[in-house]
């Protein structure tokens, strides 16, 4: 595989219960880990991988149930994504890693409880003050997917994470499910045996309500006394960046970090929303790569920087 004619290779590690999981490379220098976030795989973050690959070898893992990487596993929580990165990690001797969304706030994560990070980047990471606004959808989603009603499903955990542009909002679910379904058939019906498609991702996203959930209550609420303050622990530099049309309910835990976090630089993007460090796609239809570009120019910038060369 090449991404604008740069090689990329395929690898495979094992996490701490045994599941694989699989991981892309490419580029030269220092080792870089990218996570991606929800609906998301490996294959989302090529450009930024393409952008980085001169100054860094970048390594791009499968999530669980994902691609090349196995299934999640009973009792999957934070902390089996941070083994799963830990062992990406361990593989790669990567000191500097970038997360986006969910992806974000595994990487967070894992320089609060790992020793491995030296310097991490992440966008929009998905911490939220209250879980309950953020993860009462969680049920009839599940319902929705055990019933295999896939497309009412998306359109559920799309409005249950208020990811729904306003225009959408005024138009019956059935009709939104219609059309949804009718999308992922056309997109089935293009796919190779081995890409990543709407349906295969589909049931990934209860496992991100659920990571929501799990981390929501460590954080408490906005102005409460030790908001953010489990993030205290970190000792790696971190960049923290956020766009000006991101997702709303994300900016507090952004704040918050920024107060928390002994060594940490804040970059807002004007323009910039909760997908413009990913791929365009059909889960990321206003992707663009002017965006990417503009995002890995300051994760380049923040990498290559000397240690403590921004104020805490």
């Amino acid at each position: 595989m090449k991404i604008s004619g740069t090689p990329m290779t395929s690898g495979r590690v094992t996490s701490r219960d045994g599941t694989p999981i699989g991981y892309l490379k490419t580029g030269h220098g220092p080792a870089i880990v990218i996570v991606h976030g929800s609906m998301e795989s490996a294959r989302s973050h090529t450009l930024l991988a393409q952008a980085l690959a001169g100054q860094f070898t970048v390594y791009l893992p499968d999530r669980r149930g994902r691609g090349m990487s196995g299934p999640h596993r009973p009792g999957h929580s934070m902390r089996t994504e941070v083994e799963d990165l830990q062992a990406v990690l361990a593989e790669s001797g990567a000191q500097l890693a970038f997360g986006v969304s969910a992806g974000g706030l595994i990487v967070l994560e894992a320089a609060r409880t790992l020793t491995d990070l030296r310097k991490i980047a992440v966008y929009e990471p998905a911490l939220v003050p209250d879980a309950a606004p953020h993860t009462a959808w969680l049920m009839r989603f599940d319902q929705e997917m055990a019933s295999g009603d896939v497309a009412a499903a998306m359109i559920t955990s799309m409005f249950g994470l208020d990811l729904a542009p306003s225009f959408l909002k005024v138009l019956p679910r059935r009709l939104l499910a219609s059309v949804t379904e009718k999308s992922m058939k056309s997109e089935d019906r293009k796919a190779a045996p081995d890409d990543i498609t709407m349906r295969k991702l589909a049931p990934t996203v209860h496992y991100e309500g659920a990571l929501i959930a799990e981390t929501a209550g460590t954080i408490g609420a906005p102005g409460a006394r030790g908001y953010g303050s489990a993030f205290q622990a970190v000792t790696a530099d971190v960049l923290l960046m956020g766009g000006s049309k991101g997702l709303p309910f994300l900016e507090p835990a952004r704040d918050a970090l920024e107060r928390t976090l002994p060594h940490c630089r804040r970059v807002e993007f004007p323009g910039l929303d909760h997908g413009s460090t990913s791929d365009p796609s059909r889960t990321n239809p206003g992707g663009k790569p002017e965006t990417v570009a503009l995002v890995a120019r300051e994760v380049r910038s923040f990498l290559t920087a000397h240690a403590g060369s921004f104020p805490a």
